[in-house]
């Protein structure tokens, strides 16, 4: 799958996929999931988003710190998911962290997101604990990238 930074006219679409992805948790987890709140034109003016599909299917935000990558949001249409495109996502996350010389990809998700954290356990992210952040129960992640 073809992956790209997400570009100004990618804003709604961005939107558009991100809240189709994570609308189905406001029930779950009793709050609107922190990617739904997000300011998507800023992420994309700063060059964090990317994007995959036509029209855009995937997304993810990614924000480089000086000792790892946050892979802050990950998102995937209902309409496409089992296309591989988290796997692509995922797999840019760790080449984007290698090209910035990062060694090492944090994120977190919503303790309620079980999906979520069988995801990540598949693709070699370690939980390194599970915090309480106001209304948000969070369990904290980590991959070293080789």
């Amino acid at each position: 799958m073809d992956t790209r930074p997400a570009a100004p006219e990618d804003v709604v679409l961005v939107k558009t996929v991100t809240d189709a992805a994570y609308h189905h948790y406001i029930d779950r987890i009793g709050v609107v999931p922190a990617p739904m709140k997000a300011d998507h034109a800023a992420d994309v003016a700063a060059g964090r988003v990317f994007v995959t599909g036509e029209p855009v299917r995937g997304v993810i935000v990614l924000v480089p710190h000086d000792d790892h990558l946050f892979l802050e949001s990950v998102a995937v249409h209902p309409d496409a998911r089992g296309t591989g495109l988290g796997r692509a996502l995922l797999r840019l996350a760790e080449a984007r962290a290698r090209e910035l010389g990062l060694g090492e990809i944090r994120l977190y998700t919503n303790a309620l997101m079980w999906e979520n954290q069988n995801l990540y356990a598949r693709y070699g992210y370690e939980v390194e604990a599970r915090r309480a952040d106001g209304r948000y129960d969070r369990i904290h992640y980590r991959k070293a990238v080789a």
